[in-house]
């Protein structure tokens, strides 16, 4: 990962963290689909490996991707992957699970793994094998609560990300909660979705995220006055 694409994914991480999940997609219709995404202010796109054609589609986008924006893979379980996406320059590697195999191939890249856990064991073993963040999953079933709990062992830098059953709808609860950003699959894209419905589910989770944001940083604000 260059240092472009290193800053690239600071600069999301911090001001945008939301990653589109484009499970099912074809390459016929991914490139359109990633003009629209990057349109409306999403950074961090993942093509999952269980999609069709993937690495054709990862080639595809990473061959236009601007410099602002970050892309590779979801569904990663091989650490042979890491290399294929390497060679792509598309350096995201997001796992389901957590396998320090996987994660160790990526930081031999230099490349970018997010990694999926559910219990705290997962979680403080991808934090000690190198994550650059984790992939809270399936964040839907498990609640707010649960990730409490989960992210009071967890390291303070080191970002979580809810992933599945995530929407406009719950995001505050979920920052409300210390979620540090969100993974979006089927509340942003579904196969057979067109470019433009695609752009419109995009348009609404990014203005609730900065929505949520600018909220938070007005109660800041309200509090150091009254502190002051």
């Amino acid at each position: 990962m260059n240092e472009t694409r290193r800053a690239a994914l600071q600069a999301a991480l911090d001001d945008l963290p939301l990653v589109a999940i484009l499970r099912g997609v074809h390459p016929d219709e991914v490139e359109a689909i990633f003009d629209v995404l990057v349109a409306e202010g999403f950074r961090l796109i993942e093509i999952p490996l269980n999609s069709p054609s993937p690495w054709e589609s990862i080639e595809r986008i990473a061959a236009r991707c601007p410099d602002h924006v970050v892309v590779g893979a979801g569904t990663v379980l091989e650490p042979q992957d890491c290399s294929r996406l390497a060679d792509l320059g598309a350096p995201l590697v997001i796992t389901p699970n957590t396998d320090p195999a996987v994660i160790a191939e990526a930081r031999a890249l230099d490349l970018a793994p997010l990694i999926g856990c559910m219990t705290p064991t997962e979680a403080l073993s991808a934090a000690r094998s190198g994550a650059r963040a984790l992939k809270l999953f399936p964040a839907g079933k498990l609640g707010t609560g649960y990730f409490k709990d989960v992210k009071a062992v967890l390291p303070a830098e080191l970002p979580v990300l809810a992933v599945g059953g995530i929407d406009e709808h719950n995001m505050d609860e979920w920052v409300s909660a210390g979620i540090d950003g969100f993974g979006f699959g089927g509340s942003l894209y579904k196969a057979g979705r067109t470019a433009e419905d695609v752009g419109a589910r995009a348009r609404v989770l990014v203005a609730e995220w900065r929505r949520i944001k600018e909220s938070l940083d007005q109660a800041s604000e309200l509090e150091r006055e009254a502190d002051a």
